[in-house]
């Protein structure tokens, strides 16, 4: 039998029947007078209470370290099931509607992008936060990469005052909703009926990365989670009073949680220069620095914390069906948990000012094409060890040789499908045939519509030019020719019915027949690294 001492939290053992217990006072044998051999009944059983001490040392222990530490929070046979049955209940799953597989992006192998959605909802809030009627748009979009060999990671935050076209989608109650040529990315959740699986295409339609899964979080899930952790430090390089998120912090180091926790990430008119592209920067270092917490000893020790954060989280969550069950997010938490910190890279979409809208952002190309080309081909932004290759078995002289590696495929190019968008094909490369064999190549990428048009005049490089309202595609399309920087531009009469224009030029006769992945990201690309102490609010 086992009895805890109230004074010292530690177990002792009862002797068997018979055997006298040690008396506590007894002096320890020295090195001088080396105490008398015991007798062996008395040895046997001393052995028989170290070994029961060991045993329960170690089941404690494992019990600690355990990944499911929270279990420990709950005695006896049916705890872990109450537990298992209390955080599936606890989740909020739905069935989103993608429509024809034919027009999603490739899938991404074992690669994993999984698309993080911070609603502005007040539903449930009260006046606090401002509109209590509001059913919640995007207000913060991260796209979650991980990398196939689970080395590196990248989050790129889509902007919510980005302008984009939106395809149609359906609600997961059927309702067809149709598409907008040019609207606010924010506006993909929310408005006219649209839920997450809106927000999900039109992630897809215009990064041309596929979407594996979603994750859908509220104003209380910033306050529940941060709390569970037992707070989450942020830095702030000046006094903040901003009077739209209500948060007041000196300047320096702050650990923030509940309340000054949301207040912060939403935090946008007192820093910067204001707006959500200066907001975005916080909300990146707050989750960089809760990524560091929740790996922590502090916390993975902890069962306490490990059950308020699973209870937390399966609160807060609105999820897709194919990770509705605890294993399933259990099994995608551990994906990410497998990625180093350092190697976690936080990103925006690179943009514009929209010239129509100087509230509004576009997005600046070809630098956005390259970075969602990279994604797309699983090109990390950090320099990583590439993992330790299996041993190679021994050669057998009977064997066949081994088939060379195949080359990187074009359907792992990030070519947005688009049946509906207009392409022209002109040549302008000096040498006939060249618009025939391109149109067919696009036409494998997606572009439905691409058509060979009249030739033009000679021309030493190949262009593409856009009408407003079809930067994406136009990215799109530069990406998946591999073409220059300064190769995309806006059309000079701006008619969104003539669509993209292609022109070849001479460069085409000397081009390599496949366009390479980027290798490298662009140029004044805004980065975050999850291990960076040193990020403040400015």
């Amino acid at each position: 039998m086992h009895e805890e001492q109230p004074e010292t939290g530690r177990y002792r053992v009862d002797p068997a029947p018979g055997v006298p217990r040690q008396r506590r006072g007894a002096a320890a044998p020295t090195a001088e007078e080396p105490a008398a051999p015991a007798p062996e009944g008395r040895r046997d059983t001393r052995r028989r209470a170290a070994a029961l001490a060991r045993r329960s040392r170690r089941r404690r222990a494992l019990k600690w370290t355990a990944g499911a530490g929270a279990l420990v929070m709950v005695a006896g046979c049916g705890g872990a099931y109450y537990l298992y049955r209390h955080f599936n209940d606890n989740l909020t799953s739905v069935k989103v509607q993608l429509g024809d597989e034919s027009e999603r992006p490739p899938a991404a192998g074992d690669a994993l992008n999984v698309l993080v959605i911070g609603t502005d909802s007040r539903e449930g809030l009260g006046r606090e936060y401002g509109d209590e009627g509001s059913t919640g748009h995007a207000d913060t979009t991260l796209l979650f990469h991980i990398a196939k060999d689970r080395t590196n990671a990248t989050v790129i935050s889509l902007p919510r005052d980005l302008m984009l076209p939106i395809p149609e989608c359906q609600s997961t109650q059927g309702k067809k909703i149709p598409g907008s040529a040019r609207e606010e990315f924010n506006n993909s959740l929310g408005q006219a009926g649209r839920d997450a699986g809106c927000t999900w295409k039109t992630v897809e339609k215009n990064t041309g990365i596929r979407v594996d899964h979603f994750v859908q979080v509220n104003f209380e899930a910033v306050k529940s989670l941060s709390t569970a952790v037992g707070g989450v430090e942020v830095c702030a390089a000046k006094d903040i009073n901003d009077s739209g998120s209500h948060l007041k912090m000196t300047k320096g180091r702050h650990v923030v949680q509940g309340e000054e926790a949301l207040a912060f990430v939403r935090t946008r008119h007192a820093v910067g220069q204001g707006g959500d592209l200066t907001r975005i920067p916080l909300q990146q270092q707050f989750i960089s620095s809760m990524i560091r917490k929740i790996k922590s000893d502090d916390t993975l020790t902890s069962p306490t914390k490990l059950y308020k954060l699973a209870d937390a989280a399966t609160k807060a969550l609105t999820v897709d069906s194919g990770i509705g069950s605890v294993d399933k997010l259990k099994d995608l938490a551990l994906d990410i948990s497998r990625v180093d910190t350092k190697n976690i890279t936080f990103t925006t979409a690179p943009v514009l000012d929209d010239p129509k809208d100087e509230n509004r952002v576009i997005l600046k190309q070809p630098d956005a094409g390259q970075l969602f080309a990279m994604v797309a081909a699983d090109r990390s932004l950090t320099e990583t060890a590439a993992p330790p290759a299996p041993e190679a078995p021994a050669a057998d002289a009977s064997a066949a040789p081994a088939a060379p590696a195949p080359a990187t495929p074009a359907a792992t190019l990030p070519a947005i499908h688009l049946k509906t968008a207009q392409l022209t094909v002109r040549n302008g490369s000096g040498k006939r045939g060249q618009s025939g064999p391109t149109v067919e190549k696009l036409r494998a990428k997606g572009f439905d519509r691409a058509a060979v048009g009249s030739d033009a005049p000679p021309a030493d490089t190949t262009t593409v030019s856009y009408p407003s309202g079809m930067e994406a595609e136009a990215g799109a399309l530069a990406a998946a020719l591999g073409l220059p920087g300064d190769a995309v531009r806006p059309a000079e009469k701006s008619d969104p019915k003539s669509g993209l224009l292609l022109v070849l030029g001479k460069d085409v006769l000397t081009a390599p027949a496949t366009p390479a992945v980027p290798t490298e990201a662009p140029e004044d690309l805004q980065r975050v690294q999850a291990d960076d102490t040193d990020v403040c609010a400015k």
